[in-house]
């Protein structure tokens, strides 16, 4: 009958040749770093990805507060690109990644609302007889489905007379604008179909306006 026989290793041996083992897969790099918009919120849910010559390598997702981390990268140059529903895409080129270090990108990493998604509102505010009215307070509300407006930004007319508002197109089917100028206040409802810019004008019933010249 053979006996097995088994090769022996020095123990010193041993644990060099695992401290190799775990040292190459240790051996890799990362990146982390927080997305936001221009408001200074994180994104969250917002795709990263980590690409080199035109392939996806790896990715992954930002969390509520909009950080991520991704490691398991191997040392070098990289493009990072990041990605939201209703946001322009944006992206990191050359972005060096080293080997058992962990690269912050930061919290400058902003996403820009995509503009095809927006409904842009922008309008006049004027007397009855015509004039403009500079310093009206004017306020933006939305309404989805059946559901109440919501107001979601305000502002006032600029010397001209003029307001500017956008907002996320997504659901919404009607804008109301209020204008208030001295104690007026004049509405006008917007139905909303695509995103799209909408013009308007509001005209208050305030006699004493006078010409800005």
């Amino acid at each position: 009958m053979k006996m097995l026989k088994f090769l022996r290793f020095p123990a010193a041996a041993a644990a060099v040749l695992m401290m190799l083992t775990a040292g190459a897969f240790a051996q890799t790099g990362g990146v982390e770093g927080k997305v936001k918009n221009r408001d200074g919120d994180g994104i969250s849910g917002a795709a990263v990805t980590i690409r080199k010559d035109g392939k996806d390598l790896k990715s992954g997702r930002t969390d509520a507060k909009g950080e991520f981390k991704i490691t398991g990268i191997r040392s070098g140059k990289y493009n990072i690109v990041f990605d939201a529903e209703g946001y322009s895409a944006g992206a990191l080129f050359d972005v060096e990644i080293k080997d058992g270090d962990i690269r912050d990108l930061g919290s400058k990493l902003i996403l820009y609302v995509d503009k095809g998604t927006q409904i842009i509102v922008r309008g006049h505010v004027f007397s009855r007889d015509g004039f403009i009215l500079p310093g009206a307070k004017v306020e933006m509300y939305v309404r989805k489905g059946d559901s109440a407006f919501k107001k979601v930004v305000s502002g006032y007319s600029n010397g001209d007379g003029e307001f500017g508002f956008r907002h996320d197109q997504k659901g919404v089917n009607t804008v109301r604008i209020i204008a208030k100028y001295k104690g007026v206040t004049g509405t006008k409802d917007i139905p909303i179909d695509i995103a799209a810019v909408y013009r308007t004008a509001i005209t208050l019933e305030y006699p004493e306006a006078k010409s800005a010249d």
